[in-house]
């Protein structure tokens, strides 16, 4: 989203409407508004699917061929993710509830939406879509991290596999090494080896016991 300029598109069949909304954005001195507007959904699809610019949707209920809802849905079939408020001359929590299944923003009666109330609106539903989308960023990034976290686990199993069972084949040739008839100095070579044998067990048992969640935490 440009930083100075806010993107909205109507989508109402009623000319003067287009005029008005204009006046209420206009009177928020504070943010820049750029209205665009469709008078009915085939327009206001093609507008979106060609436009990326397009910031938030400004839905009227009661337009021709399609309903208000009936574009909401054909909006999100098509994957276009967009914060939509929805516009209606009267109240009606039947389409109010209808609505927020397809995750519009908000719900306002054209009549109320005086003074700042429709920018103020705008921008709170544009702040949400932006908690949202960390939101999913976050999550994603905790899922490739659990996944990052998963493999290097499976990593260090089959490491620590590989190391176990030469190491195991070594102390049972030196077991039976130490039990013949060998001069001292070999004996003594013997030692040395149990003894670093022992230091690399211990190094296989402090990496297999390594929280591996930790460390890709630290390292996203």
């Amino acid at each position: 989203m440009n930083a100075e300029t806010i993107n909205v598109l109507l989508i109402d069949d009623d000319a003067s409407y287009f005029g008005i909304t204009q006046h209420l954005l206009k009177q928020f001195s504070n943010k820049r508004f750029n209205l665009l507007w469709k008078d009915n959904g085939t327009k206001a699809i093609e507008e979106l699917q060609n436009n990326k610019e397009i910031n938030i949707v400004l839905m009227d209920y009661f337009l021709p061929e399609k309903n208000g809802l009936e574009i909401v849905k054909e909006i999100r079939q098509k994957n276009i993710s967009i914060p939509i408020i929805f516009l209606t001359s009267n109240k009606n929590f039947k389409i109010a509830i209808e609505a927020m299944k397809y995750n519009v923003e908000d719900y306002l009666i054209k009549d109320e939406t005086v003074g700042t109330i429709l920018p103020r609106a705008i921008l709170t539903a544009l702040e949400r879509e932006k908690i949202k989308l960390q939101i999913q960023k976050m999550e994603k990034e905790k899922i490739l991290s659990e996944k990052k976290a998963d493999a290097i686990r499976e990593l260090i199993v089959t490491i620590c596999h590989e190391f176990n069972n030469p190491l195991a084949a070594i102390k049972i040739s030196s077991d039976i090494i130490s039990k013949q008839n060998i001069q001292a100095e070999a004996r003594d070579v013997l030692l040395q080896l149990n003894l670093n044998l022992s230091k690399i067990e211990k190094e296989i048992t402090t990496l297999r016991d390594l929280d591996v969640s930790d460390f890709t935490q630290r390292n996203a």
